[in-house]
Formats: C-alpha cells, sequence, structure tokens
C-alpha cells in the first residue's frame, strides 16, 4: 500500500471513531461511586471483586458493598460528616478500597498519603487540606505520630489506627467495627460532590491537591472501560493504591465485572510471574518488565488479551508485540484529565508507531502557542484539555488555578503535536519534572529541601538518564561565597534529603559548582545547559554505589 493509500486509509479510521466517540459519550449514564458500588452488588454478587492476593484477602462483589456500609456506618459514628477530609494512609491491603468505597457513600473526601512520606510531607498534606481525621496503618504510625507541627485541625482522638494498638492508647478500625450493621447508607451524594484530593508533584514547590469529583471518576472509569469494546474477566494493578492509577484500574474493573487483583507493590522480577498465576487478561505492563523479558528471552505465553503501555519507546512496543503475541495500547493521561488520548482498537496497525492515540470521549483538545494562538497542524505546542469530569482545580491553590487554566481549558504544561489525520504525538514536557521509576518528582520540591541547609546558595535538580529507573534525580550545589569546597560533606546533605523527603525524592548525585549558570536578565538557572553536557556524572557523587564519579 502506498503512503498516500495508507494515510487514506488510517484517515477513514480516525473518521469512524469520531461516531463511536459520539455514540459512546450519548450512551454515559451519570453516577456516582456509591451507586456503581451498589449496582454492581446486585449485577455481580457473587463473583470476587477484589483480590489482594499476597495477603490472601479478598471478597465478592456483595461484599465489597455490604463491608463498605458497614465502614461508612464506623465512620459516622467516629463522627465523620459529608464533607469531612480524612486522611489514609495504608498500603496494599483490602481495607484501602472497602474505606475508599466507604468515604464516597458518605460524602466524604478521601485524602490518600504515599507511605514513603516522611513527617514533613505528611504534616504538609494534612495541613493543606484541613483534614479533620486520619487512618493509619499501623506499622506507619511512628512516621505519622513524628510530626512537627501537628497539624492543627487534626485532634489525635480523631484518628483511628487499623488494627488494635498494643498501647491501646488510640482507636483502631478494628474496635469501632464491631458491632455495627451492613444496612445500606444513605446520604445525599451527587456526581459533582468532591470524592478525592490526590496529590501530584507540582512544579512550584510542593505537590499539589487535585479536587477529584464522582463525576470525574464515573467518566475516566468510563474511558477505561468501555473504550475497547472488550471485556476482561481479570485485572492486574502493581502499584501503591495511594497512586491514582490503581483507583482507576479498580473501577475500571468494576466497570466491567470483572476481577481486580493487587499486587504489594511494583516488582520486576514477580510481575510476569503475577500475570501467569492469576491468569490475568488486562494490565497496565511495566516498560522495565517488558526490556527485562526481552533481555532474558523470556517466554511471551500469557492469558493476556491486551496492555496499556504509557508512552514507551516504538521498539519496545514492537518487540513485546512480538514476544507476547498480545495487542498493546499508547495513550495519555494525567491524574488532572484521566485520558486525553488512546489507540484505539481499530487502529491497532498504527500501535507501533509512538503516537499516543486520538482523543478519547468527553476530552476536547488544543494545541497552542506560548502566545496564546492555535499551533499549525503538525508543529509542536502546548496541550490544552476541556471537558466533563476533569479535576475541579487544585485545592487551596487559587494562584496556581488562575495560570493553569484559561476558562474551562486545562493547559497539561505537555508539548505535543497533531498530524494530519487526526494522530497526537508527545513531544515533551513544559514542566520541570523528573520521572524515577514511574514516580514524578518535582524538581522544587527537592530544591526548597536542600536550600534549607545553611551552607548553600542555590542548588538545581536535574534528571539524569537510567537504564532500570529511566531517570535518576541529580542535584548541583553552589555553596555560598566564601565557603572552601570542603565545607559541607555529601553525607550531611544526604541526611537532610532523607529527613524531609520521600525516599523515592532523595537525590542519587551530587555535584558542586562554584556558579549555577544562569540568564543574564532573570538570574535564573540555566538547567539545559547543566544537562547538555557529554556526561552528567563526570565529578558527581554516587550515592547509591557510594562514591565520586
Amino acid at each position: 500500500m502506498s503512503g498516500l493509500s495508507v494515510e487514506t486509509h488510517l484517515g477513514d479510521h480516525v473518521a469512524k471513531m469520531a461516531s463511536k466517540i459520539k455514540e459512546l459519550e450519548e450512551k454515559y449514564e451519570t453516577t456516582t461511586v456509591g451507586e456503581l458500588i451498589s449496582k454492581r452488588a446486585r449485577t455481580h454478587a457473587s463473583t470476587i471483586a477484589v483480590d489482594v492476593f499476597d495477603r490472601n484477602e479478598r471478597a465478592t462483589y456483595l461484599e465489597i458493598h455490604q463491608l463498605s456500609n458497614k465502614y461508612g456506618h464506623a465512620l459516622r459514628t467516629f463522627g465523620v460528616r459529608k464533607g469531612d477530609r480524612i486522611g489514609v494512609m495504608l498500603s496494599n491491603r483490602i481495607e484501602f478500597p472497602i474505606i475508599w468505597f466507604a468515604i464516597a457513600k458518605i460524602g466524604a473526601v478521601i485524602v490518600p498519603i504515599n507511605m514513603r512520606y516522611t513527617p514533613r510531607e505528611i504534616e504538609y498534606v494534612l495541613s493543606e487540606t484541613q483534614a479533620t481525621y486520619a487512618v493509619v496503618e499501623n506499622r506507619a504510625w511512628p512516621v505519622f505520630a513524628a510530626m512537627q507541627p501537628w497539624p492543627r485541625q487534626l485532634e489525635t482522638q480523631r484518628i483511628l489506627l487499623v488494627e488494635k494498638a498494643s498501647d491501646g492508647a488510640t482507636a483502631s478500625l478494628e474496635q469501632l467495627l464491631q458491632g455495627i450493621e451492613e444496612s445500606d447508607l444513605k446520604e445525599d451524594v451527587c456526581p459533582n460532590d468532591l470524592l478525592n484530593i490526590q496529590f501530584t508533584s507540582g512544579t512550584t514547590g510542593f505537590p499539589k491537591g487535585c479536587m477529584l469529583t464522582h463525576d470525574y471518576w464515573g467518566v475516566s472509569s468510563y474511558q477505561w472501560a468501555c473504550w475497547d469494546g472488550q471485556l476482561y474477566r481479570r485485572h492486574l494493578s502493581a502499584q501503591p493504591f495511594f497512586y491514582i492509577d490503581p483507583q482507576w484500574h479498580l473501577l475500571s474493573a468494576y466497570r466491567q465485572g470483572g476481577t481486580f487483583y493487587l499486587a504489594p507493590q511494583v516488582s520486576s522480577t514477580r510481575f510476569l510471574g503475577w500475570v501467569r498465576q492469576h491468569r490475568i487478561e488486562w494490565c497496565q505492563f511495566p516498560e522495565l518488565v517488558a526490556r527485562e523479558a526481552e533481555a532474558a528471552d523470556e517466554n511471551g505465553t500469557t492469558c493476556l488479551k491486551r496492555t496499556i503501555n504509557w508512552g514507551w519507546n516504538p521498539n519496545t512496543v514492537r518487540q513485546f508485540r512480538e514476544r507476547f503475541r498480545v495487542p498493546t495500547q499508547d495513550a495519555y493521561g494525567m491524574t488532572e484529565i484521566g485520558f486525553g488520548t488512546r489507540m484505539a482498537v481499530e487502529l491497532d496497525e498504527f500501535a507501533e508507531s509512538g503516537s499516543v492515540g486520538i482523543p478519547v470521549p468527553f476530552r476536547s483538545l488544543r494545541l497552542m502557542n506560548e502566545d496564546g494562538t492555535a499551533t499549525a497542524v503538525g508543529e509542536v505546542g502546548e496541550l490544552w484539555v476541556s471537558g466533563r469530569g476533569i479535576f475541579e482545580g487544585y485545592w487551596n491553590k487559587p494562584d496556581a488555578n488562575a495560570a493553569q487554566f484559561e476558562g474551562n481549558w486545562f493547559k497539561t504544561g505537555d508539548l505535543m503535536r497533531r498530524d494530519e489525520i487526526g494522530f497526537y504525538w508527545l513531544v515533551g514536557r513544559k514542566k520541570d519534572m523528573i520521572r524515577r521509576s514511574g514516580e514524578n518528582i518535582a524538581a522544587r520540591e527537592i530544591e526548597a529541601v536542600i536550600r534549607e541547609i545553611p551552607e548553600i546558595s542555590d542548588v538545581a535538580a536535574v534528571p539524569v538518564h537510567d537504564a532500570k529507573r529511566g531517570e535518576e534525580v541529580k542535584i548541583c550545589v553552589e555553596l555560598k561565597q566564601g565557603l572552601p569546597p570542603g565545607a559541607l560533606s555529601v553525607e550531611r546533605i544526604l541526611q537532610h534529603a532523607r529527613s524531609k523527603l520521600a525516599i523515592f525524592k532523595v537525590p542519587r548525585y551530587i555535584a558542586f559548582l562554584a556558579a549555577l549558570p544562569r540568564t543574564t536578565s532573570s538570574n535564573k538557572v540555566l538547567k539545559r545547559e547543566l544537562m547538555n553536557v557529554s556526561d552528567q556524572l563526570s565529578g558527581a557523587y554516587d550515592a547509591e554505589q557510594k562514591r565520586w564519579r
């Protein structure tokens, strides 16, 4: 087929997809998360809904419905009311989705907390959201209790440990649930009510809380589950549930009446074993696992019917599809908008192209120049997104909302181009972010913490390519004028970073510079000069290998 014929062929497919998208939008039924849970308990009562296999915990759709009712009544007994913010700091255990559903049913708001956060980060999240209640895993309690200062709105008697504490000084969810009924919860919860304040790494120093409504979850789960037109009985998620992806995966499984298998955490050595052991049909497949399978000449036999691969290298996609003989889909999305684009089943022949696909239902896209004009076809511009069910803005961040919204259009900060056919291509990111092992890390948060060290005049955090983790964190340190090079040890920097930052944010590489490169006009650090060098590691200290490079 000639180039022109291929273009016409793909163009016809994209045009047909526009009709399909309109049909999907028309078929959408507005719902709340609580209504979805109740509905699935009626239609798939005896089907296993959630299986936390590493802990041997599982429950049917009916049991999840009843348990979330019971948890909701218990939280009400504890004093929780509609609109209250509840910090939840749990690992991957069955109580986590049940608590989320209970919070949804009573109209409260969950604030998921990263289990690897330090006391400083926990305090920031709870104080920022004015959380008045918290549910904490027992093993996380020592770090949680070390917050200083203590969040003003959070009274200690409003904290629940999941299990009974050995000293009995703190209330436990286990005790609270005793004697609580499982009857349906009655609360006036609307689609536009807030359900999550989901923190995502921002570019202005500290994470920002995305306000996600029930309608956000209704629309985003619909985008996940209905785009293919196929049913998957077994879904696997291997990320911590306090992140957005497993929550998307769970509600997608709920949409389809399938079983949601929740792994303890991402593991490149165990992931493929989980896929085979549980006969998984759909998952978000990690690129590192795919590369390792290729390097090891791994047998590609699985029960997988489809995977999503979020921006893989096209060559890795090709090798994965050949080895595992399973269709893949690339896509673009973020916490704020859910899906923006996705490659369609009907366009599978284009799956190895590197394109992130076409717009999904309920999403309008614009590519814009810095002067606010529309970008021409084929040119690179910033992606703006609007549509039903995107986030309501950042909690308590009016300046950020003013900067990142133009009317109903959210400015993603990501750079894309669109071709003549209608495919979108992710080119890069305007955001000052580092992506390490799937974690989004804000450079400015690292810089703000490192600048607290008295001997430091300024610091710049930049990404360094890493074959295993994608990117690693490097900091370039400028000491205060007059201080000799040895005035500050790398051990002190690392000790300070580990006390204030989650371990995945702690810099691996540290370099000392006499002066950071800056613009003459605004005196801003020129990070591109720090990154555009032949060897970024030359002269840097490697904290993992404990040596200078």
